[in-house]
């Protein structure tokens, strides 16, 4: 019918839209946060890279960003660990990450458990020790909601955030925090880009078509975790197409 054609050739324009607008923003980001620097990815679990920060890996990648990945757990909360670390190089592998730029932590000082205060001091030592030795001029992690709110994921900031307000990161070394958004807006996909772009203050990255798919390759690679309401998740969550960060 000639609804189902105007319908079609309307979500055509606005994908090709958006995929222009997506190459003039990634000039504007790379203003901003400048090419080529060495960026720390900390993430709490196995998936979180791609779960929730696909689109900031892969927008530093259009900026020729050089992207490390520290890992503080191995995700056993389910005994799943050794399955999970596996799938967390099949992932970074399909993002782009180098498999010997990432580091994955497995020990008893960070437990998969959202019942266990992760303790700031010994996290931020972590960070710090990568940060240096890696030669890190940007680190990006989850702000204090943590996007699903769990603990682990608030711990990272609060140890960034202690080292960064106690002036203790190296100079020129700046911190990006991923906005946590409430649940509508997380789960309205790209319909939030509108209010993503009016309410994200420093960087934003969004996907185009290509990219989505990549990320979502990604994600299809957490096997062990793709049950039916993470199915979902990938479908609806504006986390896969959109990442809007702030800098401390």
């Amino acid at each position: 019918c000639l609804l189902c054609v105007a319908a079609a050739v309307v979500a055509w324009g606005f994908l090709w839209v958006w995929d222009s607008s997506e190459r003039v923003k990634s000039r504007e980001q790379g203003e901003r946060l400048g090419a080529e620097s060495r960026t720390l990815l900390a993430i709490a679990h196995p998936d979180d890279e791609a779960m929730f920060f696909a689109p900031t890996v892969l927008g530093l990648a259009r900026l020729r960003h050089w992207v490390y990945l520290l890992c503080f757990s191995a995700g056993n909360y389910y005994n799943q660990g050794e399955t999970r670390k596996k799938e967390l190089l099949q992932s970074c592998d399909v993002l782009g990450i180098p498999l010997s730029s990432v580091m994955i932590i497995d020990n008893r000082d960070f437990p998969d458990d959202p019942g266990v205060q992760w303790d700031t001091e010994h996290v931020a030592s972590v960070l710090l020790q990568h940060i240096e030795v890696n030669g890190i001029n940007l680190v990006v992690t989850f702000d204090a909601g943590g996007v699903s709110g769990h603990s682990n994921h608030i711990a990272l900031y609060a140890a960034v955030r202690a080292l960064h307000s106690e002036g203790k990161l190296p100079k020129g070394c700046s911190v990006l925090t991923l906005q946590s958004v409430n649940v509508l807006r997380k789960y309205i996909s790209l319909l939030d880009l509108p209010l993503s772009r009016l309410h994200t203050q420093d960087v934003l990255f969004v996907l185009n078509s290509k990219e989505v798919a990549q990320a979502k390759r990604a994600m299809s690679c957490h096997r062990s975790q793709l049950l039916w309401f993470r199915r979902l998740y990938i479908l609806f969550s504006r986390y896969m197409r959109i990442n809007s960060l702030s800098f401390l």
